[in-house]
């Protein structure tokens, strides 16, 4: 009996295929753990009734399925539900559900897909994280104040899908949309941000299209190349700015990857895609970045690349030092990009009573986890 149990959630269908092998086992096996686990939601071995009773006595010796722990389970005004999931003892991460449904005409301002939205009746977005805390240190983001403690395993980032999944129950929504928008920068994961979208568009487990799992980056360039070539789910960049000097202090990544490379990068992910765009999201900051001027520098960036763009309103925290721009600024702000011929929308704020709008994640919950000081990690190509 081995002393740590491989954890099921954590592998893919090539990983469960290697290891049927080493017990001699068919590779058939995966596919059927994989429903198993992700369409039927069985958290017991016993409920695989298609493995036989020899099997499954051997799997509990090798084998266990745990998901994070449910800490809070909190529901906003508007629909939006956040959990607070412990991930091991002391650090935990939180995990956001939006739904829009015919009642709410949200859809139209949805960062995560390409496709006509308004024929959307309805959408289940579930925003994941990808870390415990974030070490690139974003100055309007919460998370980007708490510090950084570690990666989630495979088993963590699938973990919330799966448990989300069976939290909303079968009777109520359900998650048609993936976005790793949560706390942390999933490139930097990336031997387990992989595997995990592998399992998220998997046929066997959540069979959700490229377009439908969402991957959001600060602008890791060597990781989107990557990315592009091992699994080209739709792409979001955290741009927020559009010259170097204010997103160097934005963005402190950009001090390593400036504009002109990072939107290099995004040219070469969608040039095998030509029906696909890159979503830029642009946060939007009272007198920082939201002038006509900078509406003018993002137009001449993005004239020449597929591009969505994502108006996000600041949501403040106690730590920051920034206010969210006028109403009238975004709509300016858009109006000029729109006459310009670029898809420009503005995402509604959602879930900001209970702290789970765009840049509030972790705002809260550092007493549980712990942390080290934000700082830019080492990326490897």
């Amino acid at each position: 009996m081995n002393d740590t149990p491989i954890n099921l959630l954590g592998l893919d269908r090539a990983g469960l295929e290697q290891f049927f092998a080493s017990l001699g086992e068919k590779p058939f096996r995966a596919v059927q753990v994989l429903k198993w686990l992700h369409q039927a939601g069985a958290d017991d071995l016993e409920d695989m009734t298609n493995l036989s009773k020899p099997l499954r006595a051997r799997l509990r010796e090798l084998v266990e399925i745990r998901a994070p722990r449910v800490l809070s389970d909190s529901v906003a005004a508007d629909g939006t539900r956040k959990w607070l999931f412990e991930v091991d003892g002391g650090n935990a991460i939180e995990t956001v559900f939006i739904p829009v449904g015919e009642y709410d005409t949200a859809g139209k301002e949805s960062p995560e897909e390409d496709e006509d939205e308004a024929s959307v009746r309805y959408r289940g977005t579930l925003c994941i994280s990808s870390q415990v805390g974030c070490t690139l240190a974003c100055t309007f983001c919460s998370t980007g104040h708490q510090g950084f403690n570690r990666n989630l395993t495979t088993a963590e980032i699938v973990g919330q899908l799966w448990l989300a999944s069976r939290l909303l129950g079968r009777g109520e929504r359900r998650v048609t949309n993936v976005v790793l928008m949560g706390m942390g920068e999933p490139l930097l994961n990336y031997d387990n941000v992989l595997p995990a979208l592998r399992v998220m568009l998997d046929d066997h487990a959540y069979g959700l299209s490229r377009r439908r799992v969402t991957l959001s980056t600060a602008g890791l360039v060597p990781l989107i190349d990557r990315l592009r070539e091992d699994c080209p789910v739709s792409l979001a960049v955290s741009l927020h700015a559009a010259r170097d000097e204010l997103r160097d202090e934005i963005v402190p990544l950009n001090r390593k990857f400036p504009i002109a490379d990072l939107l290099d990068a995004c040219r070469r992910y969608v040039e095998r895609q030509p029906h696909r765009r890159v979503i830029f999201e642009y946060i939007m900051l009272d007198g920082v970045n939201d002038t006509p001027q900078d509406a003018q520098a993002l137009i001449a960036l993005l004239r020449d690349i597929p591009a969505k763009v994502n108006l996000i309103p600041f949501n403040p925290f106690p730590q920051g030092r920034y206010r969210r721009s006028s109403p009238e600024a975004v709509e300016r702000f858009q109006n000029i990009l729109s006459a310009a011929g670029l898809t420009a929308i503005t995402r509604r704020t959602r879930g900001d009573d209970i702290d789970a709008a765009c840049g509030q994640l972790a705002g809260r919950v550092t007493d549980r986890t712990r942390r080290r000081p934000p700082g830019i990690a080492r990326v490897q190509p």
